[in-house]
């Protein structure tokens, strides 16, 4: 899946959405501690008031925000597991009947569970839909309108989150004229910031990959290696935190620690013009044979052995791919960070070319070129002489 797909999904999760039909939904309440089912309670979606649909709609679509690599991972499920997540879930898809679904549903329960038992009591909520995309918009003067062709895509969302304890309050009853101790002892379950969750299955354009789940962490660049490989039965994915530094690895092994900023800012140009011109296709990936590429277009002279053998080194994989997208800074925010003793500096990855480490009077200094005054706190900087008068 890529962002567009994704947000595909959480843009039609709205109540009264005629592209969204929710059909069931099952909540299974697990105590703290336990690898026991405390309570379970199945519905059809419809039958909840207005205000219970709205708080389960936000909801799902926390689950579905944040960036990929981030906090959604599109996980490959593993070959072989005994138990598998995949079986469960696709019975559970293509099932008819509700309670053979709330039956794979408790199934994929007691998996969650099991091995790890949460620390606070927790509402795991399942929910099966249907998610209808219509074909692209037609001609305003064609007789058949956009909705003539929809596809359909049944789905599975999970979505786990957390209690809180219920309030204790001293209180003053005005009739009685008396102060009185009052505890609510019903758990408040906290909608607004899921733990995590999954779909399953994964879409791309107007198709499902039932050999793929979106899983989604409770914090950005937290993944839960025990949830993805144990519970979900997925290959352990790569962060995109963890994506940047391999390249920054590859790249001191190849050409050392020190580059030129002009260099780094047309490696990053490169790269994002790759990203743009693949913007609807696979996301982009970069071999070594693609990284020897990049730093020749950059200017740098490099030798193929070396960046075969830096990938060998820092993956122990030459064949390593990384995703393009999880390597270039985003173009157009203040994300490349200049860090000295005297001040750190945010810049464009674009206007790192206008960036120097020039010796001034014998001493190190950082020049920026600008096109136009600049100012401190309101007050516009008197230019100075460069050099010795």
């Amino acid at each position: 899946m890529d962002k567009k797909d994704i947000a595909g999904i959480r843009k039609q999760m709205k109540v009264d959405h005629d592209l969204m039909k929710i059909s069931d939904i099952f909540n299974v309440y697990i105590m703290k501690e336990t690898t026991e089912i405390f309570h379970h309670q199945s519905q059809p979606f419809e039958m909840l008031d207005r205000d219970q649909q709205e708080l389960f709609m936000n909801n799902f679509k926390k689950v579905l925000t944040g960036q990929l690599d981030e906090k959604l991972f599109e996980l490959k499920f593993q070959r072989e597991a005994e138990n598998h997540t995949q079986l469960i879930l696709h019975k559970g898809l293509l099932s008819s009947d509700v309670e053979d679904w709330k039956q794979q549903m408790l199934h994929m329960t007691e998996k969650m569970i099991q091995d790890q038992p949460y620390e606070k009591d927790v509402v795991i909520t399942f929910i099966r839909a249907e998610y209808l995309k219509p074909t692209k918009r037609r001609n305003e003067e064609a007789e058949e309108s956009e909705r003539d062709t929809v596809y359909s895509h049944p789905f599975i969302l999970c979505s786990v989150n957390k209690t809180q304890e219920p309030k204790k309050e001293w209180l003053f009853d005005y009739v009685e004229k008396e102060f009185k101790y009052n505890i609510d002892v019903d758990p408040v379950i906290d909608l607004n910031t899921p733990m995590g969750g999954f779909l399953f299955p994964t879409f791309t354009n107007h198709t499902a990959d039932v050999n793929h789940i979106l899983y989604a962490a409770g914090k950005a660049h937290e993944p839960d290696p025990h949830f993805i490989e144990e519970v979900l039965n997925g290959e352990e994915p790569m962060t995109a935190k963890e994506d940047k530094a391999v390249f920054e690895e590859v790249i001191r092994g190849v050409v050392g620690d020190e580059l030129n900023p002009s260099t780094l800012a047309n490696v990053y140009g490169e790269i994002n013009r790759v990203v743009e011109e693949n913007e609807e296709d696979e996301p982009p990936t970069l071999g070594y044979r693609d990284v020897e590429r990049v730093l020749t277009e950059s200017g740098e002279t490099v030798d193929s052995e070396k960046v075969k053998s830096a990938f060998q080194t820092v993956t122990d994989n030459e064949s390593y791919e990384l995703k393009a997208s999880n390597i270039v800074p985003k173009y157009n925010s203040k994300s490349i960070k200049i860090n000295t003793k005297v001040a750190n500096i945010s810049i464009s990855p674009q206007d790192l070319q206008f960036v120097k480490q020039v010796n001034y009077k014998g001493k190190r200094c950082i020049m920026i070129e600008v096109d136009e005054d600049a100012e401190i706190d309101g007050f516009k900087m008197l230019p100075e002489a460069f050099g010795d008068e």
